[in-house]
């Protein structure tokens, strides 16, 4: 009796789930930027039921009729740092005056316009780390509405690198949360990565060349050395975590590529002998125009609200950074789409297309950057990244044609993550906590 029960349960609750079937106009699959035209997608709970041609309707489906839109897989952005955003004020100030629970606080809403901007996947390569994985399983448990996520936590470097917040104030300024990013040596190398495993990361991010938007250091140099490159990658391979590095300078990007790193994230200063070692390791470059275009605005109009020495580095680094990514196009580099999101608002991802278009990249190798490339460097392309059956239903859909007029793409009017509709026709449903009014 009590099986048969259970049994029955289980049978209502299959019939009772949701379906839907959506009519798409014009398809953009993510398996290739070839559309199709009057297509039906069947979703079934989360996932994909089926694609078919021809506008069908399924007895007990809901329709969703998207024949004037097009229909795209949920984009992906591979580069953002969802738990912060740069809003005019001092950086330093802000560094030793606002802590996690500050930030914790403000996170929802960025991870909502993220969402709302038909942006149902990201992977954030830089924050606090039991923060940023908490929020990671609010949002995969429905308790937040957010993008699926893959975590990172505290990026590695070196003292006195990229990732040591200590850099340029008084000495006796110190947080214990700063030291999370700093290795030194092999050893702490490794105890660092089973460290973030332990707390629950999902891929481990290391910075062996200077950055921009910190004191004193130079993009152009290696500061981590090859044994320490070589202590992390090897580590988080065994532990089946991918390894994305900050890398600006040409010496460090080849050094990484040859040690086995799986993503170069800005990658400004690769020149022609770089082009071949990406290929020859099967590494991405994630480009990040648009945290360029935006560095270089503020250095050229507003410099004091970088941290000192900054402005001199973005004048240089940013056009450099758009040069590189069409000839890496050029070079058959493959890209994966990334925007290095908080100093732009979260929610104005899609800008990141048009860079990339400018740069030399035609729309819809721009768009497979952000769905079936994105989903690859990820590595979860069985559920993510295009719409075939047995994915994730993660549909969005645009008026127009974005691959005439890519910036269509900036205003997503419908989107649905894992068979859940979170904005249809232009609106946020509200699913998933009240929307925030200042998202955008």
């Amino acid at each position: 009796m009590l099986l048969a029960a259970i049994a029955a349960f289980f049978v209502a609750g299959f019939a009772q789930a949701k379906d839907y079937v959506i009519h798409a106009g014009r398809l953009i699959d993510g398996t290739t930027a070839t559309p199709r035209e009057r297509v039906s997608i069947l979703v079934h709970d989360d996932r994909i039921a089926s694609v078919t041609p021809g506008f069908t309707t399924p007895e007990g489906a809901e329709v969703i009729d998207l024949s004037d839109k097009t229909v795209l897989p949920g984009l992906i952005d591979a580069h953002v740092h969802i738990t912060g955003q740069f809003d005019g004020g001092d950086p330093v100030r802000e560094l030793v005056t606002r802590s996690p629970l500050d930030a914790a606080y403000k996170t929802p809403a960025y991870a909502r316009a993220t969402l709302q901007a038909g942006f149902t996947t990201v992977r954030d390569v830089g924050a606090n780390t039991d923060l940023v994985v908490a929020m990671k399983r609010a949002i995969a448990k429905g308790e937040i509405a957010g993008p699926r996520m893959w975590v990172a936590g505290a990026p590695l470097g070196p003292t006195g690198g990229h990732s040591d917040s200590h850099t340029g104030l008084d000495p006796a300024i110190s947080n214990p949360e700063w030291n999370d990013s700093i290795v030194d040596g092999v050893d702490e190398a490794i105890h660092a990565v089973r460290d973030h495993h332990r707390r629950g990361v999902d891929l481990i991010k290391i910075m062996p060349s200077g950055g921009v938007l910190s004191v004193n250091d130079d993009p152009n140099l290696q500061v981590m050395s090859d044994a320490e490159i070589k202590a992390i990658v090897d580590t988080a391979h065994a532990l089946g975590m991918k390894v994305a590095a900050h890398i600006h300078g040409r010496e460090a990007i080849d050094h990484a590529l040859k040690l086995g790193v799986d993503s170069v994230e800005h990658g400004s200063f690769s020149g022609p002998e770089s082009y071949p070692l990406y290929k020859e390791h099967g590494a991405y470059l994630v480009p990040t125009l648009l945290i360029a275009q935006r560095v270089y605005e503020i250095a050229k109009t507003n410099p004091e609200q970088l941290p000192p020495s900054s402005a001199k580095k973005a004048l240089a680094v940013a056009p450099v950074m758009r040069d590189n990514l069409g000839n890496a196009y050029r070079a058959g580099v493959k890209i994966a789409f990334g925007t290095d999101q908080g100093l732009v608002p979260h929610g104005q991802n899609a800008k990141e297309f048009a860079l990339m278009v400018k740069s030399g990249m035609t729309p819809g190798d721009a768009i497979l950057a952000a769905t079936k490339n994105a989903a690859d460097l990820i590595g979860d392309s069985a559920d993510i990244g295009s719409i075939q059956k047995g994915r994730f239903a993660d549909i969005i859909a645009v008026s127009g044609n974005p691959l005439d007029d890519v910036t269509t793409l900036e205003k997503v009017g419908f989107v649905m993550k894992g068979g859940t509709i979170y904005r249809r026709a232009g609106e946020d449903t509200g699913i998933g906590g009240v929307p925030d009014a200042g998202g955008h």
